[in-house]
C-alpha cells in the first residue's frame, strides 16, 4: 500500500586512526538499494537502471560530488570520538 523511500547515511569505523573511516550514503526504494556513495570509492555507484542513470549524472556534477565527499570530514571525523567512547 504505497511506496517506501529511505536514505541512510552512516559512518563506518574500522580503526581508531581517522584513516579508517568510511562514509556510506545509500538510497533505497521499496526495500531495494538503487544507488550508493562510498567515500572509499569516491563516487556514486548505481545498482538499478534508475540508479545507474542517477550515478552518472551525480558523478558528472563536480560541485555535488565534492559536497558528498566533504561529508566525511564534516560529519564522520568530528564524531569519531563519540563512536570510540561508547
Amino acid at each position: 500500500d504505497g511506496y517506501f523511500y529511505q536514505r541512510v547515511a552512516e559512518c563506518r569505523f574500522s580503526s581508531k586512526d581517522l584513516q579508517g573511516i568510511e562514509l556510506i550514503d545509500s538510497y533505497v526504494f521499496n526495500q531495494a538499494e538503487y544507488i550508493r556513495f562510498n567515500s572509499t570509492v569516491g563516487k556514486y555507484v548505481g545498482y538499478t537502471e534508475h540508479g545507474v542513470k542517477n550515478a552518472e549524472a551525480w558523478n558528472s556534477d563536480a560541485a555535488f560530488l565534492a559536497q558528498e565527499r566533504g561529508e566525511l570530514e564534516r560529519v564522520c571525523k568530528p564524531n569519531a570520538d563519540l563512536h570510540y567512547n561508547t
